[in-house]
């Protein structure tokens, strides 16, 4: 017979919803947050001239500044006071989650529990002021430098005052956005901050299609073209969902308890592991890293005239990196497949999971407690860590082939943006089940306290 859990669960349905009050404040309160983030994206930096800077943009096209500008939602092509979005504190993060795994002082604070875990946080946050002044800083720079070989500026009134005030409005538009990603996080649905760069990536998806169909009615594109564009994002989705529920659950065996009532059965359960262990961070690294070079070639091709030994290095390494090219998919796989091994090793430690294990008792049927046990989850993580490199490889780069070979727009959703959307999505939903499920819960121990005391009297 099934357990009430198990009928709670099958009998969940989004017809509960009109009755969990506090799920509706909660969803209500995350829409109002996004529309804050997207209305703010509209306000731009004091001193700039919009014209100037989208023509600008335009002669930049495919660059990193393309690639953060999707996760901005355009607000870097329109370089409001939060141009810069949450990717400082995303960086912040994963920088401190790396000094955390690398750094034994870190590491320690990390284990203090809440009070470690409040530390860590304020540490990231200092890094996320820092990384945005920075980042501010050579952006103010080089809006002001910015096409002046070609005779527009992209700045009304260049100087010391116009780089104070850029940066000083950049730092509050990121912080502003940490901070409303951690009220989201606390008080809505779902996890902030990602929310906030999945609504980056999904304000774009009706201009991309608007796009798509606009040159199928002219012509430009064949309607099977477009099509088999919107089946193949559909089969991609269906294998991100498919791949990142996929675990390997490793056994773990618990030593039989001596009891008052005698001997009891030893507990059972299962470590997971995830086939994608390393999320979405390596395509982000790796098409940060890939796109570096074509960039600095763009801005630098503005400073280099006639003939040169320069312009023919610059054109070479243009063309070469050009999306869809054998050589960046080449380079974009191969950084990829590094980045995922590379970010596991650092998040998964299997010596201290077989300390952990060792511990408290449990073991691995077959594998001695210790340093076999280390070793044999080290293999069973890379195995699966092969898998997963794999797939996100496919789901990265079958978009820019499918680009290349049916003569499509450079289109701004790209597998990086499939995995976020699709990934926070998932949690989303998943987040959306569980009020429902307590909800539901809810209405069922109300009803038992009921009968309960219809009962007694």
């Amino acid at each position: 017979m099934a357990s009430a859990a198990n009928q709670a669960a099958a009998g969940l349905s989004l017809s509960k919803f009109a009755q969990a009050t506090d799920l509706k404040k909660r969803l209500w309160f995350t829409v109002a947050a996004l529309v804050v983030f997207r209305l703010l994206s509209f306000v731009p930096l004091p001193g700039i001239d919009p014209h100037a800077l989208a023509s600008l943009f335009a002669k930049t096209n495919g660059g990193v500044l393309d690639f953060f500008n999707n996760f901005s939602g355009g607000a870097l092509h329109r370089m409001s006071i939060v141009a810069l979005g949450v990717m400082p504190y995303i960086t912040a993060s994963i920088v401190v989650q790396l000094a955390t795994s690398l750094s034994p002082t870190l590491e320690a604070i990390k284990k203090e529990g809440e009070s470690g875990r409040k530390k860590l946080n304020q540490y990231t946050r200092y890094l996320t002021v820092f990384l945005t002044a920075v980042q501010g800083y050579f952006i103010a720079a080089g809006l002001e430098s910015w096409g002046a070989s070609s005779g527009i500026t992209a700045v009304v009134a260049p100087g010391i005052i116009f780089r104070v005030s850029a940066v000083v409005s950049l730092i509050g538009g990121t912080m502003f956005l940490m901070w409303l990603g951690e009220q989201i996080t606390a008080r809505g649905i779902g996890n902030g901050v990602s929310l906030i760069i999945m609504a980056g990536i999904v304000s774009q998806v009706p201009t991309i299609l608007s796009n798509l169909f606009e040159q199928g009615r002219t012509g430009a594109l064949s309607p099977l073209v477009i099509i088999g564009a919107i089946v193949i994002a559909f089969a991609l989705i269906w294998g991100i969902c498919f791949m990142e529920r996929a675990m390997r659950r490793v056994l773990i065996q618990y030593p039989k308890r001596q009891t008052a009532r005698g001997m009891m059965q030893g507990d059972k359960s299962y470590l997971p592991l995830k086939i994608n262990t390393s999320g979405v961070i390596p395509p982000i690294f790796a098409s940060s890293l890939l796109l570096m070079p074509l960039t600095i070639a763009q801005f630098a091709g503005n400073k280099v005239q006639g003939n040169s030994r320069w312009n023919d290095i610059l054109l070479t390494v243009t063309g070469s990196l050009q999306h869809g090219s054998p050589l960046y998919l080449g380079l974009y796989a191969a950084g990829i497949i590094f980045f995922c091994f590379f970010y596991t090793a650092v998040v998964f430690n299997p010596e201290e999971t077989a300390d952990n294990l060792k511990r408290y008792g449990g073991f691995i049927p077959g594998i001695r407690p210790g340093k076999s046990t280390a070793e044999y989850l080290d293999y069973v993580l890379t195995r699966i860590t092969v898998i997963g490199a794999a797939y996100l490889t496919v789901i990265c780069l079958v978009p820019e082939a499918v680009i290349k070979a049916f003569g499509l727009p450079q289109m701004q959703i790209t597998g990086t943006s499939l995995l976020i959307v699709v990934n926070v999505t998932m949690d989303t939903v998943t987040q959306i089940q569980s009020h429902l499920l307590a909800h539901q819960y809810g209405d069922l121990i109300k009803k038992a306290k009921l009968k309960g005391g219809a009962l007694r009297r």
